[in-house]
């Protein structure tokens, strides 16, 4: 029997590229995608994206979606609380893993496994250690579509915000940029692709300065 697990969602290429390699396991099956969104913004925390578009993205991919909700600018502590008490409904539910898209920051790794651990849960990690610039040209290949949703304006310019992520982009990004923004030069949002059902048609919209970042407002279209 497969093994339910849960798919730490953000939204991005990264999670999108660990749901696929996830699905492509037999011995997993997905109970739902798991995503932070702040309270006030109505966005996924860090990519700044619209929890209707989020809403929508899950749909199309259809998988159920569960949200936590944090506050704006919220520490460890309440972002710790909020994750456990969403993933103990899940645990109870026979839950023991949840699948991240990480790729080599050793930190974070260790910290997600360390709060799981706590909890009598653990961290599954498909795409670990794999060659960014091998992953971004195969998410390109598999045929799926993103779009960059926030860039830090101390690497890239902001004209890269709300682009297409394809190989004219890639060619295009200054040197010392992960191709896969894994040290947070970019964030990104998936809208089509094999593991959705259908396109979720959107449209870009503004971009505004915030937290020393640039965000991209996506927009239903």
């Amino acid at each position: 029997m497969a093994e339910k697990v849960l798919v730490s969602w953000s939204g991005g290429k990264d999670s999108c590229m660990a749901l696929h390699e996830i699905l492509r396991d037999q011995s997993y099956q997905v109970a739902a995608l798991l995503t932070t969104v702040t309270h006030g913004y109505q966005r996924i925390s860090m990519h700044g994206v619209r929890r209707t578009l989020l809403e929508q993205q899950a749909e199309a991919i259809g998988l159920p979606l569960r949200e936590v909700y944090i506050s704006a600018g919220a520490n460890n502590e309440e972002y710790e609380s909020k994750l456990k008490d969403a993933l103990d409904l899940f645990s109870r539910e026979g839950v023991r893993s949840i699948v991240f898209g990480d790729l080599f920051l050793e930190d974070i790794k260790q910290y997600r496994e360390k709060l799981l651990t706590s909890i009598g849960m653990r961290g599954l990690f498909p795409i670990w250690k794999t060659d960014t610039a091998k992953l971004i040209r195969r998410f390109i290949e598999f045929g799926y579509k993103a779009r960059i949703t926030c860039v830090d304006p101390k690497v890239l310019d902001i004209s890269f915000a709300g682009r297409l992520i394809d190989e004219e982009l890639l060619s295009q990004l200054p040197p010392g940029v992960d191709p896969c923004g894994e040290n947070g030069e970019f964030h990104s949002f998936v809208f089509a692709g094999p593991i959705f059902k259908e396109e979720v048609k959107l449209k870009v919209g503004e971009t505004v300065l915030r937290d020393g970042f640039y965000f991209c407002d996506l927009l239903s279209d």
